[in-house]
Parts: C-alpha cells; structure tokens; sequence
C-alpha cells in the first residue's frame, strides 16, 4: 500500500471538483490519475495507488483500474486516447489533462488562507481544542463556512469556561453575585455545567465586570456572538469566505491564545 499519498491533500482536491462524489468511478479513475501525475508530481503512476485514492477517499474503487487504464490507451470516441503509457507507468494524453483541468476549481488564495489557518494548530496547546479547532478548519477548506463559524464560536466559549474555573472563578462568582437577570436561576458557579445557565451574552458581561477581560475583547465577543447568531440560523444571508476567515483568526488569537489555560 503506497505511505507517500497524504489524505489530507487528496481531500483538498477533491474538495475543489464539483460533485466529485456522485460522478461515475471510471471518471473519478481520470481525477485520481490527475492528482497522482500532476499534484504529487509522480509524473506517472499505475492502478495501486489510483486504487489507494479510492479508499482513502472512502469510496468504492472502480472493479478493475489496471484494466480500465489499457482499455483507454487507444482512442474511442475522442480523436486522442485518455492515458499513455510510459514504460510501466500511466500519465493522462495532453489534451485530456486540459479537460481535467477545467473542471478542477482552482483556489490559489483560499489554499494560502487554509495553510494560514492551519499554522494557528501549531500555537493552541490542547490537544481537545486542537482537533476541534482542525475540524473547523475542515469545514472552512471545504466552503462549510456556516458550520466553521458555528464551531469556532463553541470551542471559544469552552475555552473561556476553562479559563475562568481554572484561573478566574473568584472574580467570576463576585461580579456574578450581582446578577439582576431574573432568567438566571443559579447564584454561583462550581462547575463547567453551571455555565449553561448562563445565556451568552449575560457571560460575556459577567467576564467584563469581573476584569476577566478587556473592553476590547468584550466588544470582540460581542461582536462574534452576533455574527454566530445571524449564521447559525436559517436565513437567506450568505457566509463569505472573508469573513468565516475574519471571525476564525480573530476569536484564536484573540481568545484561545491569548487566554491561556
């Protein structure tokens, strides 16, 4: 089984193919080759690692590749074949490499932003908040950008969950003691479960009275909390890149960096 094919990379291109899923395996066989000659920069490749691309895309491979690959030597319906075989390996004929290529959607920006996002990993020290905060960087590369904000939102207000019942849970409780919101039932706060009594944006007060946080970073939550509320809702507004990217960068390293636990 070939070690050198990064899932990782295989599912940001078959990320930027529509409906690469639902298209038949024989031509998900060209797309694979694609990656393999032209992305890994093999030059040519054969039926066992094509077949590898299939399972680590959790797909069902196509019945018989190496098969496939001699079938398409010779020209069909085209006036030039799909593949040549070089020596004992398989490259795509030129011109079919340039219909691949059109239906690849080509983002030099977003994958310079995602490999951004992806160097932030590398300064959040929890290994529980480092794997949310890779899943949400998932749905970011894939355009899931309401999921991504969605998520982001929770892992930061965990995070401040922690910080407080780790390093601030006295002055937390004292500016808590003065709660006049009659929707809060409880009257202190001992454990994480506490903090779901608690609405978000009466939190995010209670922090700031508490000199938890800054005025700064209140009016950054504050902010998030209302773009988090717009988007995790059913509504005809549209989530841009820039801006799931916007309140990605902001919330991490204004909040779970700077918070440290």
């Amino acid at each position: 089984m070939p070690s050198n094919i990064s899932k990782e990379e295989l599912d940001k291109f078959t990320s930027n193919i529509k409906d690469f899923f639902n298209l038949k395996s024989s031509d998900q066989v060209d797309y694979f080759l694609y990656f393999l000659t032209v992305e890994c920069n093999s030059g040519t490749t054969q039926g066992t690692p094509i077949r590898e691309c299939f399972i680590l895309s959790e797909i069902t491979p196509y019945s018989n590749i190496s098969q496939y690959l001699i079938n398409n030597l010779k020209p069909k319906d085209k006036a030039f074949p799909k593949f040549l075989r070089i020596r004992d390996g398989y490259q795509l004929h030129r011109n079919m490499k340039a219909i691949v290529e059109e239906n690849i959607v080509k983002k030099p920006i977003k994958a310079k932003v995602s490999q951004d996002l992806r160097q932030i990993l590398n300064h959040v020290k929890s290994p529980v908040e480092n794997e949310f905060l890779k899943e949400a960087i998932d749905c970011f590369e894939i355009s899931a950008y309401r999921a991504a904000i969605v998520m982001v939102w929770n892992l930061t207000l965990d995070h401040l969950y922690e910080f407080v019942l780790s390093k601030e849970l006295t002055n937390f409780n004292l500016a808590f003691s003065k709660n006049t919101d009659k929707r809060i039932k409880i009257t202190t706060v001992a454990s994480k479960d506490d903090f779901s009594e608690i609405p978000e944006v009466k939190f995010i007060e209670f922090l700031r009275a508490g000199n938890i946080i800054t005025n700064d970073v209140r009016k950054i939550l504050d902010t998030k909390l209302g773009i988090r509320n717009t988007y995790a809702h059913p509504s005809t507004v549209k989530v841009i890149e820039s801006k799931a990217l916007e309140f990605i960068e902001d919330l991490v390293n204004n909040i779970i960096i700077k918070f440290k636990i």
